[in-house]
């Protein structure tokens, strides 16, 4: 597993901290996925539980499986969350879909640039017709003073916006930007019908 590990007890504040957006940022991941009729969702990166958390609300009824590579911020997870939560890298075969929705939030940026079109690749394949993708991370942003969000060199691998958005419609994705704030950006990547 990862070198770098979170401690779940202060994740959220940091990431409050380090992030004055954050919660705008969660806020527009669940917004991302509404008109969807979302029954089976994967979220990749759950962490301590906080986007799962937000998009279960907007879909009721809907299961979920989480993956992260941390058993900690799982352990976190599952006290809030009532999902089958995995000990998983993003890197290892996904979880068998079909997926009505697929959603991450800040933890894509962790991969390089090859392993972020992979990823794309497997995302695709694990999603059913009309499917959706809403991807919310850190991005290398357009002008150097957006840079904002605190980055640990070869741990935190952002790519630029415009890359991701190729990246995604290269493997059939009809892709928006739902939003994007400085070093920030939510995008919606649907399967077409």
């Amino acid at each position: 597993m990862s070198r770098f590990q979170f401690d779940p007890d202060s994740y959220l504040a940091m990431m409050r901290e380090d992030m004055p957006r954050f919660e705008e940022l969660q806020d527009v991941v669940a917004a991302a996925t509404a008109g969807l009729l979302a029954r089976r969702i994967l979220e990749l990166g759950t962490g301590t539980g906080e986007t799962a958390r937000r998009v279960l609300a907007a879909h009721p009824g809907a299961t979920l499986i989480g993956i992260d590579e941390s058993e900690p911020m799982l352990a976190a997870a599952r006290a809030k969350l009532d999902a089958d939560l995995r000990v998983q890298r993003l890197q290892d075969p996904l979880p068998s879909g079909p997926f009505d929705l697929v959603v991450s939030a800040l933890a894509i940026h962790h991969l390089d640039r090859n392993e972020k079109q992979d990823l794309f690749q497997r995302v695709h394949a694990e999603l059913g017709t009309g499917g959706r993708f809403v991807l919310a991370d850190l991005v290398v942003p357009e002008q150097a003073e957006d840079v904002v969000t605190p980055a640990t060199p070869g741990f935190d691998k952002p790519d630029r916006l415009a890359d991701l958005v190729a990246w995604l419609r290269e493997v059939g994705f009809v892709t928006a930007v739902e939003w994007a704030r400085q070093d920030l950006a939510v995008l919606r990547a649907d399967v077409p019908s």
